[in-house]
């Protein structure tokens, strides 16, 4: 009887926990009263949501087949969410990278959904909902014994591994901090996401990239290893950029609603940006 009781208690406790996280995550995306934000109001008022958008696989894909949605990815489905809990029609509105940030200082819309990295310069500006990031992978040949034997990307900064790198580049000044021991070899851009033909000729033992055109690499060239190991290197945190939307400043109840939407969409928008990453 006692241990009967003890069961049946313990599935009220587990009943109750499920409840209040269920009701945690409702009121969490409940839309905000009436009066608390002026831009709500405003969106709720004119019955549209006005999402800027720039096609930036893998998180904003714009479909150019004229059928279905003109628009896919990441930041499509979190903007679709969000014109779902505020009961109106999502717009796209089309910027250029010259006014993406701008189109929101002067109301042309509501929110920019072109996937934006996150820059000292743009958060003077603007406030950002976090969903993704970019990073670096390090790769090299997989026949390379320095490449094959390595666990951790520290094992490259040795005196004898070769770093090749896109002088000029975004990742430059990373591999001079993160590989100070390193030769380095600085080459040309060749319009590829890395200096491939360095480490198929053998003339350097690795290279970074970013991660997701490394999942297209990985696939198109046989015969490479990267590094950080493990999920095809996207969980790399090497040379990290948040990846967001972006609405414009001081405007604190509707950012507080559409981050909470997105922190509990994540999961949702992670499957889909895989999805994408690996068709790309």
């Amino acid at each position: 009887m006692t241990s009967f009781l003890f069961h049946k208690h313990l599935a009220a406790l587990a009943a109750g926990v499920f409840i209040a996280a269920f009701a945690g995550q409702a009121f969490a995306q409940a839309v905000p009263a009436p009066g608390t934000s002026a831009r709500i109001d405003a969106i709720k008022k004119a019955g549209v949501l006005r999402a800027a958008v720039l096609s930036n696989p893998p998180w904003l894909v714009e479909n150019t087949t004229s059928s279905g949605d003109a628009w896919g990815g990441p930041a499509w489905i979190l903007a679709n969410e969000y014109a779902r809990l505020l009961g109106v029609k999502l717009q796209a509105v089309p910027v250029s990278h010259e006014t993406k940030v701008p189109v929101l200082a002067s109301n042309q819309a509501d929110m920019t959904i072109s996937p934006l990295s996150v820059t000292p310069e743009r958060l003077k500006v603007v406030d950002f909902v976090t969903y993704s990031a970019t990073a670096l992978c390090v790769f090299g040949r997989a026949d390379n014994p320095k490449v094959a034997n390595a666990k951790s990307i520290d094992e490259f900064n040795s005196p004898d591994v070769t770093v090749a790198y896109f002088t000029g580049g975004g990742e430059e000044n990373w591999v001079k901090k993160r590989f100070p021991n390193a030769k380095l070899r600085g080459v040309s851009t060749a319009g590829t996401a890395a200096p491939v033909e360095e480490i198929m000729a053998k003339r350097a033992d690795v290279t970074p990239i970013n991660r997701v055109p490394w999942a297209a690499l990985n696939r198109k060239v046989k015969g490479l290893k990267a590094l950080p190991d493990g999920n095809n290197c996207q969980g790399s945190t090497e040379m990290a950029t948040p990846i967001g939307l972006a609405i414009d400043k001081n405007q604190p109840e509707y950012f507080n609603w559409l981050k909470s939407v997105n922190d509990t969409m994540k999961p949702k928008l992670d499957a889909d940006e895989a999805r994408i990453i690996n068709t790309m």
